[in-house]
């Protein structure tokens, strides 16, 4: 029988994607691929190959640590987080229709791959490797499409902050002023903002607008929605870019969750819609269309078909009741979606620092950002309790699984709160609240099997062991205000 890799390695179509990757190399003048992947934490793992072994890396792949998974990082005892130095090596095939050049570096093109156990391996040779989050969501998606023939659909609201170097180096203020919306602050990025939306749109990125929001150095970027692995290789790739603009600009691009309190943090929100049918199409983004610096894959967005959350009553602000079951598994589990929406120790300082619309409460409305969801408008709910430094895939499988338990067993999400939610506990209302920590929410996270099915195989492993150890490091060092509070103090 044949294995995972074999049969992705030789299925229908693929040769042909493979002969017209080779075109596009010679054509562009390509010397050197990027094979990449996605680690637990989001960050870009691979290896680099001279293009003229492309066909020969597209049938038998890479090889590469199991641990390169989970970053290749070490934890508190000095051992490697995940796998240890006597495990196998994982194989990577690339995907053909991912080829892209990089604007920044057109000898460069790059790929996203697949990633597979080893060959050798005594058990499940072959197999779909687990720990490799993009093709967990891929086949979770896939599961979820047969089990209730809709597909989840999501548009992320990136927010990050572009800092200055101080005089050693380090990154420190904001390079603009935190006001919002102000377009002399917009515009005093400019010349950043301009090329990060140059370089998406070269990359299949169609930019839609964009703003100064309300901290240093703030802005927010957006694309159209998508398919939700389409748009997590998107946002991928737009941090890619912002990493390659800041360098050319000698400034820093800083997706850290909250690196000033007092001001808004960057979250990370993500509209999301379960949709009947739709058909790709082509979006050149400002690209010759018959010229591509990619594979036509890049530039396709699904459009049209039926979206199950639009409203089904006379009540333009309520939901349709397959949008309503869904959201309920979310809000019901939205406890344990915060350990992942909320990867990071640095993720609570986002909800601990009041008075700047951080969600807190596991409750939903219309127009309310003072819950974890809202309605952002008629067939879409935001989620917002995800920030910055989320791992787009790993949030993609477990709000499917979450939506699949509620469409399941009908879960009720309650009535929306109309009111700002702190006034509403105030008269009385009963609401559970969003964990405050990291420890926190992994504890939710581990009783939780339902989201933990959004993190099969070996992945919920990998993750808990990371971020446990993350936490464990962060509870024991002793820090600045651990300093300024005890140092001096007469118990």
């Amino acid at each position: 029988m044949a294995t995972d890799l074999e049969k992705f390695v030789n299925a229908d179509g693929r040769d042909k994607l493979v002969k017209e990757v080779r075109k596009k190399i010679d054509a562009l003048g390509i010397e050197y691929l990027y094979l990449q992947f996605v680690s637990v934490t989001g960050k870009i793992m691979g290896k680099g190959i001279p293009s003229d072994h492309w066909e020969t890396v597209a049938s038998k792949g890479f090889q590469l640590v199991y641990g390169a998974t989970v970053n290749l990082f070490l934890n508190r005892a000095g051992d490697y987080l995940g796998y240890g130095p006597e495990a196998a090596e994982l194989v990577g095939i690339p995907e053909p229709e991912t080829f892209m050049q990089l604007p920044w570096a057109p000898k460069i093109g790059r790929f996203y791959c697949t990633l597979f156990r080893n060959r050798e391996e005594k058990q499940d040779p072959g197999g779909f490797l687990t720990s490799d989050c993009r093709g967990n969501l891929r086949r979770l998606h896939d599961e979820f499409e047969k089990k209730h023939g809709t597909r989840l659909r999501i548009g992320t609201e990136p927010e990050m902050m572009w800092l200055k170097f101080d005089e050693n180096g380090k990154p420190k203020d904001g390079f603009s002023k935190p006001y919002c919306y102000h377009i002399d602050q917009f515009e005093s990025l400019r010349p950043v903002s301009l090329q990060v939306i140059k370089y998406a749109r070269q990359m299949g990125l169609d930019m839609i607008q964009g703003d100064h929001e309300d901290a240093p150095g703030q802005l927010e970027l957006n694309w159209m929605y998508d398919d939700v692995l389409r748009n997590a290789d998107r946002l991928t790739t737009y941090r890619q870019i912002c990493a390659q603009v800041a360098r050319e600009h000698g400034i820093f691009a800083c997706f850290m969750t909250k690196p000033f309190m007092g001001v808004s943090a960057s979250g990370c929100h993500h509209n999301m819609s379960l949709w009947n049918g739709g058909k790709d199409k082509f979006v050149p983004c400002g690209n010759d269309k018959d010229d591509l610096p990619g594979m036509p894959h890049n530039y396709m967005y699904v459009k049209g078909g039926d979206n199950t959350f639009m409203p089904d009553t006379d009540d333009p602000q309520m939901p349709g009741a397959e949008g309503l079951k869904a959201i309920g598994g979310v809000v019901h589990h939205l406890q344990a979606l915060t350990a992942i929406g909320c990867s990071t120790v640095n993720s609570y300082r986002r909800l601990w620092d009041t008075g700047f619309w951080a969600p807190v409460f596991a409750d939903w409305g219309f127009q309310n950002r003072t819950t974890g969801l809202r309605v952002s408008a008629p067939g879409r709910f935001e989620y917002r309790s995800v920030d910055s430094m989320v791992n787009p895939y790993i949030m993609g499988s477990t709000l499917l699984a979450a939506m699949d338990d509620g469409l399941d067993n009908n879960l009720d999400p309650g009535e929306p709160e109309e009111r700002n939610i702190y006034e509403a506990i105030e008269a009385g209302k009963q609401v559970k609240k969003l964990p405050m920590s990291l420890g926190e929410a992994l504890d939710h996270l581990e009783a939780s099997d339902v989201v933990k099915r959004g993190m099969p195989g070996e992945m919920y492993r990998l993750y808990e062991e990371y971020k446990r150890d993350e936490f464990a490091r962060f509870m024991s060092t002793v820090t600045e205000w651990d300093n300024d509070t005890y140092m001096e103090c007469l118990p």
